[in-house]
């Protein structure tokens, strides 16, 4: 017994959005962000649908891949009511030390010392 390649649309449980459900190469079900299609160099390798002849779908992890490529991605990246995932973890880190930088400089400042020191003879 085959499995059924029909998708659908359905609702997202956090935002309430509509979002693709699409069968991937494994079988298993992917959402999908519907009506977007980027250009594939611009999503990271490992989020990068590609939609197959078939109607399944596959990540496309060719690096880099065709300029015209086109792919889809996970509604959960597009959702506003979940977190984004660490895409880039070299980048999550950077943007973690860069708000620690940003509450380094906003503390306060330490006064200046005075003009004249007092005697203290």
């Amino acid at each position: 017994m085959g499995v059924s390649l029909i998708g659908g649309q359905s609702r997202c449980p956090h935002c309430g959005l509509p979002q693709d459900r699409a069968v991937t190469l494994e079988h298993d079900w992917v959402l999908l962000e519907p009506d977007m299609r980027p250009l594939a160099h611009t999503v990271p390798a490992e989020h990068r649908w590609i939609e197959l002849s078939d109607g399944r779908v596959t990540v496309y992890g060719v690096c880099p891949p065709d300029q015209f490529q086109r792919c889809r991605v996970e509604h959960r990246l597009a959702c506003p009511e979940q977190p984004l995932p660490d895409l880039w973890r070299w980048l999550t880190a950077l943007r973690e030390e860069n708000a620690r930088q940003a509450t380094r400089h906003d503390a306060p400042t330490p006064p200046s010392p005075p003009e004249a020191w007092p005697d203290t003879g």
